[in-house]
């Protein structure tokens, strides 16, 4: 039995009346108070309401012809450029499509090592950020707009009364910087000024996992692991699929080793031992539910099962121990075949046992490498951020710049630091909007957009990947080179001046590292070599595996004859500032670095639970299993379409579903069935959470699988200040996770109070939308039964035969376009629907709109559970789901003006012009995946919004049908490049979005009359199955029924 929310598993009276509706709620209504019925008597013939809805008044449109033609720009004709999307310090490498220099897509670089052409929904709705027209557009001081130049002259006169005292009231406080060249900037600053000290914070930061993967030496090393090569993989409270700046590749090449053909039925096998449900126990073969203070206890308990450090925890149940037998049997099994992994949230001691297990399982070099740590000139960000409050508390800052970050909305509770932020004599904040740190500081200068500079970036591999401009910027904005630059004896130098002159040097700079081509040669002149490493996106051989550079690579600096006063502050004597005891990068004097050897595994050293609350293993102190009594865990985690908040003001990203739970534009806090039970709660009740002595506001949504003495909130909502769409309303401005978040405690912490307020708050949640009642859509089988009997997956449905049909048999003499989906595959990331929003003009229509069903995605990823034990043993699968395009489609018999047709290669085609709205088609789909424009939802307004719409797909307007084309847009652009060319079209060469944008390639199309096409072969293996093929709909979209490898000793 599958089931996708608790109502449909209880079967509420709610539920049957929401299922039973043959339209959304309200569907019948329209803006002014006259329903469709009377508008209809309005009308005096049927005929007459086709004539009218056909002619429909389309918005103005503006053409602005070409004077004289540009070079390389043909009318009609995207080009694409290799770029980067910084996120959380780490390169995202993309290949952007621009028409007419607009750009209007992002796809993955699929030369990249890091990513293989992989993004995520951040990267793809990146593009929506560029033309966001809240965004900050220029320089202003105390509110009152303001020049470059006067920029300047202010911070030119806080600068002299610093060379003085050496900069010792100077401070600049970032986020993770592994760029090369803004690395470089700052030691130069910090030589100048040596007195000046550099802060970091990352409100989503990693300092467990980087301060246990420290070297006896005292550098900092980072694990890598190799998914595609490990047969059986421990996740401990780690969602490697989701989370990171490492999660694309780690799906792609988890995937990989899961996928299952007829000439391989073998599989890798996941167990997760998690706490807050994620992606990545959804696709765990076996899954325990443990509080996050008790992973540390039960890591312990593998551990010493492993014989590899750490002590069974005293509180440890017999389940635990059963668990660890059955996991650590495993592992031993596959020894160098096998991985554990540490997540990002859990304790140090948690990491260190994680690194001893892979040593002592000979994992080292095999699944798991490690590499010098990128961006760790700082590895305790939490304590640096404290660090530079104690700083302003002790009246040591007069000057303080803040890049890219929002402390004053993401720093913990207990710091206070916007309070403090008001203490410091001169604040300058650089950023993409005026959000609340802006508003806190004197100088806000505009934040250029990644797609609108020039800039270097390091993956999570290592791999230099460089920022190129797609679009001149919109707005007053400058780079953070360009900001920094300010403080050089340089300040006016462009930001493409700063990265080429670094890299131009770099090239020249020796010192035992040569850069080389993608085929291992030398470059023959540094031009030759800009140049290919612009076009390419990346700079070859910069990974780390592949030798690049250990630490940011600072070649010797371009000769500059300072000004007397900057010369005098340069011979200053040094102190001992942090960037002595951490030093981003060596001296702009010293010599390249060379090469360093690959550092090993952490030190391997028994470890036990910590004394530490805010480390604490084992079960509560004062709570019940159940949460019912006593205090309850609370659980911080960021959130899955806004992260932190930076994507408040996305409205892609704020109407994305969330994974598991499909609420949109709001956050809540989960709990799980049994605690919701015990405190009588339901979805959307509102409660008051206390914790360490502040205090937040939440409605609660009820999570399967949730631990149940936890609570889990989520940070990125409750923005007091972040644009039209971010900006929390009165009512949900206490949703804020931040405000029970402190410095001491940030991921996890016993002593949360939960109290019912009363009032209840609507949570617009897509899980129950487009049911297929009664219906089976997801199949299910563990590898063993596929392997011995394949025919398993057909027998869980009827397929009628083909000639049993009403309907005309089609001849397709050309193409014959399909899709094959793979269940196993697909992780339920969403990638796939920002990607089809952003190819596809695909509008946003808020909150109430989707409240009542009328969400527009053209391809949705439903969840489904199985399973009644809401402890642990609920199963999860993901199914995206577009247009069937159906052989037999019902949406074709009943439209009455033929705006739907069947095209001569098989696609179930939309005519705008003639719908007229009827929805008979919505009606008679059971597959539910037609949308109709019930109102104008296409921004008309917003003019900056214009140059982002894809010109190859018409902008639908009120009253139209629309749904899924298999990016028919695509598919003609690649006949007309075959045509020209004299040729078919090749396999692959049609790639729709949402196949380009699945990291774990999931998603196949194709030409079905090819029988050596990719899909043809996928659609012939024993997995493959139609949904709802009863109704003998024949759809061109089949899936690849989902397989699970689960160990028979802990059983199923």
């Amino acid at each position: 039995m599958y089931w996708r929310s608790l109502g449909e598993l209880a079967d509420t009276p709610e539920f049957r009346r929401y299922l039973h509706r043959e339209f959304p709620e309200q569907a019948s209504e329209w803006t002014d108070p006259k329903g469709r019925r009377e508008f209809l008597k309005l009308m005096s013939a049927s005929l007459a309401l086709a004539g009218v809805g056909a002619c429909t008044k389309q918005p103005p449109e503006d053409i602005v012809p070409y004077v004289r033609q540009p070079e390389d720009i043909v009318p009609g004709r995207p080009l694409f450029f290799a770029s980067a999307i910084p996120f959380d310090g780490y390169a995202q490498a993309v290949l952007v499509e621009s028409h007419m220099g607009r750009p209007t897509k992002i796809e993955g670089n699929p030369e990249h090592p890091a990513s293989l052409g992989a993004t995520d929904v951040f990267t793809q709705a990146a593009i929506l950020g560029l033309y966001d027209p809240d965004r900050a557009q220029t320089i202003t001081n105390r509110g009152e707009v303001r020049g470059w130049g006067n920029f300047l002259a202010a911070l030119q006169s806080a600068l002299s009364a610093q060379k003085g005292i050496q900069g010792a009231g100077i401070r600049f406080l970032t986020g993770t910087v592994t760029s090369p060249s803004m690395a470089e900037l700052l030691a130069t600053i910090l030589r100048d000024y040596p007195q000046a000290k550099w802060h970091q914070y990352d409100s989503i930061g990693r300092d467990a996992a980087r301060a246990a993967a420290q070297q006896p030496a005292g550098t900092a090393s980072a694990p890598i692991y190799h998914f595609d090569k490990a047969e059986v993989v421990v996740s401990l409270d780690a969602d490697f699929l989701s989370c990171g700046p490492a999660s694309v590749r780690y799906q792609k090449d988890f995937a990989r080793a899961r996928r299952v053909t007829d000439e391989r039925k073998e599989m890798n096998r996941l167990y997760a031992i998690e706490s807050t449900p994620t992606l990545t126990g959804a696709k765990a073969d076996h899954r325990l539910v443990l509080a996050a203070k008790e992973i540390e206890g039960f890591a312990g308990q593998l551990a010493a099962a492993l014989s590899a450090g750490g002590a069974p925890s005293p509180q440890a149940s017999p389940e635990w121990a059963k668990w660890a037998s059955a996991i650590a049997k495993d592992l031993q099994a596959h020894r160098g075949r096998s991985a554990v992994v540490a997540g990002d949230f859990q304790t140090e001691t948690v990491h260190a046992l994680a690194h001893a297990m892979n040593q002592a399982l000979g994992n080292i070099d095999a699944t798991v490498t490690y590499g010098p740590a990128l961006g760790a000139a700082v590895p305790d960000r939490s304590a640096s951020l404290r660090d530079l409050v104690a700083a302003i508390d002790a009246g040591q800052v007069e000057l303080l710049v803040v890049f890219d970050g929002n402390p004053a909305y993401t720093a913990p509770a207990d710091l206070h630091f916007g309070e403090r932020l008001m203490k410091i004599g001169l604040t300058v904040y650089h950023g993409l909007y005026v959000d609340e740190t802006a508003n806190l500081c004197h100088w806000n200068v505009a934040a250029t957009h990644p797609l609108e500079t020039w800039g270097d970036v390091r993956a999570f591999d290592g791999t230099v990947t460089l920022m190129q401009p797609i679009v001149a910027p919109l707005h007053e904005g400058r780079s953070a080179d360009e900001v920094l630059g300010a403080f050089t004896v340089q300040p006016d130098r462009r930001n493409r001046d700063i990265v080429k002159d670094y890299w131009t040097r770099a090239f020249g700079g020796g010192g035992g590292w040569t850069i080389r081509d993608a085929n291992g040669q030398p470059y023959k002149d540094a031009e030759t070599f800009w140049r290919r490493s612009v076009h390419d996106g990346f700079i070859a051989g910069t990974a780390i595996a592949d030798g690049g550079p250990a630490t940011p690579f600072v070649p010797a600096p371009r000769p500059v004859t300072p000004p007397p006063a900057a010369a005098g502050a340069a011979a200053a004597t040094p102190g001992n500032t942090l960037a002595q005891r951490n030093p981003p990068a060596p001296p702009p004097s010293a010599t390249p670095a060379s090469p360093a050897p690959r550092p090993a595994a952490p030190t391997a050293v028994p470890m036990q639970p910590s004394p530490d609350p805010s480390r604490a293993s084992g079960s509560s102190q004062a709570s019940s299993r159940d949460g019912s009594q006593g205090g309850l865990e609370i659980i911080f985690r960021p959130d899955p379409t806004v992260w932190d908040g930076r994507f408040a003001n996305n409205g892609w990203l704020q109407e994305l579903p969330k994974p598991l739970t499909k609420i949109t534009w709001d956050t809540s806090a989960w709990i799980g069935p049994k605690l919701a039970e015990a405190r009588g709660l339901q979805n959307g009740d509102v409660v008051v959470l206390k914790y360490r002595g502040n205090t937040a506001r939440f409605p609660v949504f009820i999570v399967p699988g949730h631990p149940q003495q936890s609570v889990t909130v989520f940070f990125g909502y409750g923005r007091q200040k972040s644009g039209r769409v971010g900006t929390a309303t009165k009512d949900a401005q206490q949703f804020n996770a931040f405000l029970l978040r402190t410095s001491d405690a940030p991921w996890f912490g016993d002593g949360l109070e939960i109290s019912k307020t009363g009032d209840r708050y609507l949570l617009a949640t897509t899980q129950e939308h487009h049911m297929m009642e009664g219906r089976a859509p997801v199949r299910v089988a563990t590898l063993e039964e596929y392997a011995q009997e394949p025919s398993i997956i057909a027998e869980q449905g009827e397929k009628p035969p083909k000639t049993l049909t009403l309907y005309p048999e089609h001849v397709y003499d050309g193409y014959k376009w399909g899709m094959a989906i793979d269940l196993t595959s697909c992780t339920g990331c969403s990638a796939c629907t920002i990607a089809c929003v952003a190819e596809n003009n695909i509008p946003v229509v808020g909150k109430e709109q989707v409240a009542i069903g009328r969400e527009m995605h053209w391809i949705r990823v439903d969840h489904y559970f199985s399973g009644n034990n809401f402890d642990h043993a609920v199963e999860a699968y993901h199914q995206p789901v577009p247009c069937m395009q159906c052989e037999n489609a019902p949406c074709e018999l009943v439209c009455p003006v033929a705006a739907t047709t069947h095209s001569s290669e098989g696609l179930n085609d939309m005519v705008y012009n003639r719908c007229v709205g009827t929805r008979y088609c919505s009606n008679n789909c059971p597959y539910k995946v037609r949308r109709f424009n019930f109102l104008l939802y296409q921004d008309w307004d917003t003019q900056s919004l214009y140059p982002m719409r894809n010109p190859d797909v018409s902008v639908r307007s009120r009253g139209v049908m629309e749904k899924c084309t298999y990016c028919v847009q695509r598919i003609n652009q690649a006949r007309i490049d075959a045509k020209g060319e004299d040729r078919s079209i090749r396999d692959g060469e049609i790639v729709t979005a949402c196949q380009a944008a699945c990291p774990s390639e999931a998603i196949v199309f194709g030409d079905l009359n090819d029988p050596n096409s990719q899909v043809s072969k996928i659609k012939k293996q024993e997995r493959n199955y139609g949904i709802l093929e009863d109704l003998n709909t024949r759809p061109r979209t089949t899936y690849l029924a989902a397989l699970r490898n689960p160990n028979p000793e802990l059983g199923e």
